[in-house]
């Protein structure tokens, strides 16, 4: 039964929605129907679909409708439903998982529509995924994986202009994965890391300054290799380490290849280092 407390909820929430709308930049409103059945589900829902800059989210505990305003060229409304579905909750698109509907607290498992919506796929009810399946995420992420090691490379050559341009790519790269099309960890790794990348690739886009550049390319290497131990480019990945770098401390980066090729360092200790982990597809 809706409560006074959750209508009042409601009423704020609404408020607070509209006046950040403006933050979203080109942005795009819909509203779809999303069941639940009170305040704990609304606070569940919009942390689900919410995106700071990107998605702002209002769902409405008498209606159960779920209105979105987000960045059309960052996002679109199935990536954000399966976010909501993977947190337990159906919408008129996407069917939760089973499991994640069953860890739902006893109050917030609503009754459910009849099965007519597709599952978001969810790997404890799809054990067995197939070569096409993951060839297809290997796909979404390899561009990625092609400008990060583009950068690479320039950087092995000292070559700021063109780690420059190559993470410009990658900035790019990294905002145009649709996150729909990942699977259900790849794409909780993806959401906590995304930020960290685009900001790392963003300093390492903005200037020439090789030194610069690889103070960035080492967290985004740490970044990226806690996505590649899921989700690898469809190749052998091999994740290396340079022993002197930060005084000491070490940095890592990711490989095509084992052989040595120092980018922290370039020609001055090109084959300083060591390959400390075999990533398979």
């Amino acid at each position: 039964m809706k409560t006074i407390q959750n209508i009042f909820l409601a009423l704020v929430t609404t408020f607070f929605f509209t006046g950040c709308d403006a933050q979203i930049k080109n942005p795009k409103t819909e509203t779809v129907k999303v069941y639940g059945n009170c305040g704990m589900c609304k606070r569940t829902i919009e942390k689900a679909a919410n995106e700071r800059g990107i998605v702002k989210a209002n769902w409405n505990i008498d209606s159960d409708m779920l209105t979105v305003t987000y960045d059309q060229t960052k996002t679109n409304t199935d990536a954000i439903l399966k976010k909501v579905a993977y947190a337990g909750y159906d919408s008129d698109l996407f069917r939760a998982p089973n499991e994640a509907y069953k860890n739902l607290p006893e109050c917030c498992q609503y009754d459910r529509p009849v099965k007519a919506m597709a599952v978001a796929n969810n790997h404890s009810e799809h054990q067995g995924h197939n070569m096409a399946d993951m060839s297809q995420n290997n796909d979404v992420l390899s561009v990625v994986y092609t400008h990060y090691f583009a950068v690479k490379d320039a950087l092995i050559k000292s070559d700021g202009k063109t780690a420059a341009t190559q993470a410009a790519g990658l900035v790019k790269a990294i905002t145009a994965v649709p996150m729909d099309k990942l699977k259900p960890a790849q794409h909780t790794i993806w959401m906590k890391i995304l930020n960290e990348l685009k900001t790392d690739a963003e300093h390492i886009a903005e200037t020439n300054d090789v030194k610069h550049q690889r103070d960035h390319f080492a967290s985004l290497s740490e970044n990226l290799y806690t996505l590649a131990k899921s989700a690898t480019n469809g190749n052998t990945i091999y994740y290396q380490k340079c022993p002197m770098y930060n005084d000491g401390k070490g940095a890592f980066w990711l490989s095509q290849e084992n052989t040595i090729k120092n980018p922290y360092y370039g020609s001055a200790m090109l084959t300083c280092g060591s390959t400390v982990e075999t990533l398979k597809p």
